[in-house]
């Protein structure tokens, strides 16, 4: 059992940050989950929030108002830490973008990076975690997330249809291997082969893929089914998330059921 670092009352439920020790990182991870009210008993369904660069377990939980709704639905929110912490890797925290806090949802084949920098992997073993502790549903799990971690859950969902039901991000990096932030954490985590950069790459995944989700042009030539939204006015930040976020938690309620 995950050791429980701190709970709140929250909407009727709970909100918990636990820590345990991870096996694909090979380092003690921090992860957020909230309960909604009467969860006891209960077999339901669940949404694993992966945040963007420099944010922790915390921020989606602290930031985003979603447990609101959450408890409206009946939905366990969880929220990962976005890279381990503490492993000693020489420059891991000289770079807002690299290393600490922008692990970029990939399991790093690069030394030093490739012991403890797998946070692919991790996410699995999270997901399989929550089934276990927390009586979720494996039948009706979803995952969204925001910029790095709206790469993550589309990347993680369109290589494990079989696992997550339901995927939704807010302004992702869509097409990391074409970007200045992918090329600087692809390159450094995986190398230089860009062959090896495709397997975490949402759009080319898209595009050479079958079509995965009842759900742009890597979509639309693939005939993968999207909805894409644009908001004039608003930033990258937290107070766009928090003002749609109910509407990606009813999206995910109406796939999970």
């Amino acid at each position: 059992m995950p050791q429980l670092l701190s709970e709140h009352a929250c909407f009727g439920g709970v909100q918990r940050f636990y820590q345990h020790d991870a096996q694909a990182i090979g380092l003690p991870m921090k992860f957020s989950v909230y309960l909604p009210p009467g969860h006891e008993g209960k077999q339901l369904p669940v949404l694993l929030y992966l945040a963007g660069l420099t944010c922790t377990e915390e921020t989606f939980m602290t930031k985003a108002g979603a447990q609101r709704v959450a408890a409206e639905l009946g939905i366990i929110l969880v929220a990962p830490d976005t890279s381990p912490r503490g492993a000693g890797v020489p420059g891991e925290t000289d770079s807002w973008d690299f290393g600490a806090g922008a692990g970029f949802y990939v399991d790093a084949t690069r030394e030093p990076w490739s012991r403890h920098y797998r946070m692919y992997s991790y996410i699995l073993e999270l997901r399989q975690l929550v089934m276990r502790e927390f009586g979720a549903d494996p039948a009706r799990c979803g995952i969204f997330g925001h910029s790095m971690g709206g790469h993550g859950a589309l990347m993680l969902a369109l290589r494990n249809p079989e696992l997550f039901r339901s995927v939704s991000a807010f302004a992702p990096i869509a097409a990391p291997t074409r970007c200045p932030w992918g090329e600087k954490a692809f390159g450094g985590y995986l190398g230089e082969d860009r062959d090896a950069w495709k397997a975490y790459d949402a759009t080319g995944l898209v595009a050479s893929g079958p079509v995965r989700f009842p759900q742009e042009a890597a979509c639309r030539a693939a005939g993968q089914p999207l909805e894409l939204r644009r908001h004039a006015g608003y930033d990258h930040g937290y107070y766009f998330i928090s003002t749609f976020v109910e509407d990606h938690l009813r999206f995910h309620g109406r796939q999970l059921g």
